[in-house]
């Protein structure tokens, strides 16, 4: 099991510990819902180091990326970023990504840690286009420092207006009297603030300078176990639960990041099923009573009949009431439409709702 250059860190925090994708990591310090709350009303910083970085350069770089990405690509400039999904050949998802453009001809592709390996070799195996190819993975450490005062608690650390870099867009600057740091306006919690990617002797000074920073602001470290809570109330997907080989994006929701105005891998049968229409939906559901609903629970019909699948839940801590996602029948997946969720042999009843479930 890998450890990140912040492990001793957590462990001296009082940190609970546990393995994640291959990595010892923190899940939680003083518990979810008061590390969930730091972060929607204050600042919390996760160590997310466990993802892997690929730096592609060369004049084919975007070439290759356009080939193995849903997205468009060509539409990013200088110091933005992009959501993005790299479709597999039998229509399910190798992994989604973030694709920062870093210069004309280098991007970075931020991947899940679980998938590293498996999106190194896919990516690779669609290079015929001579891009040179750089799995950064462990040699970088990633910081998410998020909240609503993530920007006024970090300004003292970098010369960059933090408050200038918009949504998906990111510096390369000084930080925590580091220089080079990636300075980016992305996150996973729906609270706003940064993700700070810089190499892993140089992360436990920003680490202890963000905390000495963030002191007056009321920061707090935050485990893994809030920041699958945090995403789920704005109904982010989580790989391996939400979406997997076998999802498409269009099942999945995600026909935004799917762009068929360029050729990419499984294109031809992707736009087939978008004319066509997909048989299934993830959707978002509420509980109508107080319950919580959890990865592969069955969702059914007023009949008992099973429609779908729950993908992920959770009792959540901002509304207090359970909510989850899941794949239902296409003829399920109205907004507002009744189902039930089968807890423990008990059909407990749901609705279907619009995203984000959390609305600030």
């Amino acid at each position: 099991m890998k450890n990140t250059a912040l492990t001793h860190i957590h462990e001296s925090l009082g940190a609970k510990m546990l393995p994640f994708a291959g990595f010892n990591m923190p899940i939680l310090y003083e518990g979810v819902n008061t590390e969930h709350e730091t972060v929607r009303n204050a600042v919390g910083v996760f160590d997310v180091s466990h993802m892997g970085e690929f730096l592609l350069t060369g004049p084919n770089a975007l070439a290759l990326i356009q080939k193995v990405t849903s997205n468009d690509a060509a539409t990013l400039t200088i110091g933005r970023a992009q959501y993005s999904c790299l479709p597999n050949a039998d229509g399910g998802i190798v992994d989604d990504l973030l694709v920062y453009k870093m210069k004309e001809d280098q991007y970075l592709l931020v991947v899940n840690a679980s998938n590293i390996d498996k999106d190194w070799e896919w990516i690779s195996s669609h290079n015929d286009l001579g891009v040179d190819m750089k799995n950064l993975s462990d040699d970088y450490s990633l910081l998410a420092i998020q909240g609503p005062k993530a920007v006024e608690a970090m300004q003292s650390l970098t010369s960059v207006d933090l408050a200038s870099i918009a949504y998906y867009h990111f510096e390369v600057s000084d930080f925590a009297g580091i220089e080079n740091v990636i300075i980016s306006a992305t996150g996973y919690t729906g609270s706003g603030g940064f993700e700070i990617y810089c190499k892993n002797d140089e992360v436990e000074q920003i680490w202890n300078k963000v905390f000495e920073a963030g002191a007056s602001f009321g920061i707090k470290p935050i485990g893994l176990a809030a920041r699958d809570t945090l995403r789920l109330e704005m109904g982010f997907c989580l790989y391996g639960n939400d979406i997997n080989d076998t999802t498409s994006p269009l099942e999945a929701g995600l026909g935004w990041i799917t762009k068929f105005n360029k050729d990419f891998v499984n294109a031809a049968n992707l736009k087939e099923q978008k004319e066509k229409g997909v048989s299934r939906k993830l959707v978002a559901f509420e509980m109508q009573e107080r319950a919580v609903p959890r990865h592969d629970y069955e969702i059914v019909n007023a009949e008992g009949t099973v429609i779908g699948i729950v993908t992920s839940g959770t009792m959540s801590p901002s509304m207090n009431k359970g909510i989850g996602l899941g794949y239902v029948t296409t003829e399920n997946s109205n907004i507002d439409r009744d189902i039930f969720i089968r807890i423990r042999k008990n059909d407990v009843p749901a609705k279907v709702v619009k995203l984000p479930f959390y609305k600030k």
